[in-house]
């Protein structure tokens, strides 16, 4: 299954600062959840592990990124990945990263990804991969602008005690962001029946 996705944020933080984070794998890698940083191999090429779940489903890739492309004075990145699943499926993309300084003085970022995937978590189907891909990326972006925007000693005061941190690897909980893709596209079928705004549930006829 291939899948096409293109992301627009922006960061509260110089522009130098989001692009030496954006080429350091160990900080990308703690933003996402299930995501871990295994070996280095040299400058641009790194091994690593993700972790997914949904529902009975559950997968665990090992595999292999590399920096194809660093420009730092066009501020684009673009890695390449590749990772094979203890079940037989595979996943393969591509993700190019560009950035640029605002006036505020914060920064854009434009990502966009292309990934191949096969194997048992394709049987969810296209729809629900994309609505819990963009689902898991907000998730990502609030992590690097927690890193990125609060400075580090504030960071622990700022989480509720016991709360894992962004930099906390854990297993993608798919099932909450699926049960959210869900609400999502109801909303939007009863906005479209009723012809107008529906507060995050249908409305009944009027007496």
């Amino acid at each position: 299954m291939a899948l096409e996705i293109r992301e627009t944020f922006r960061v509260a933080a110089p522009v130098d600062r989001v692009w030496q984070f954006l080429i350091d794998p160990a900080q990308v890698a703690s933003c996402m959840p299930g995501a871990s940083l295994d070996e280095v191999v040299d400058a641009r090429t790194f091994l690593g592990s993700v972790r997914i779940r949904l529902g009975a489903i559950s997968a665990s890739y090992k595999g292999r990124v590399r920096f194809d492309e660093i420009d730092e004075g066009g501020r684009t990145v673009r890695a390449v990945a590749e990772g094979r699943e203890t079940g037989g499926g595979t996943a393969k993309g591509t993700l190019t990263s560009r950035l640029s300084a605002l006036p505020d003085g914060g920064t854009e970022v434009i990502a966009e990804a292309s990934i191949d995937l096969t194997g048992r978590v394709v049987q969810v189907g296209r729809g629900m991969i994309q609505g819990v891909s963009a689902q898991l990326f907000k998730e990502f972006v609030a992590r690097l602008c927690a890193k990125l925007e609060v400075p580090v000693g504030e960071l622990a005061q700022a989480l509720p005690a016991g709360a894992p941190t962004p930099a906390e690897s854990e297993s993608i909980r798919l099932l909450p962001l699926v049960l959210s893709v869900f609400r999502n596209a109801i909303v939007r079928f009863f906005r479209r029946l009723l012809g107008r705004p529906v507060n995050g549930r249908p409305q009944g006829p009027r007496a």
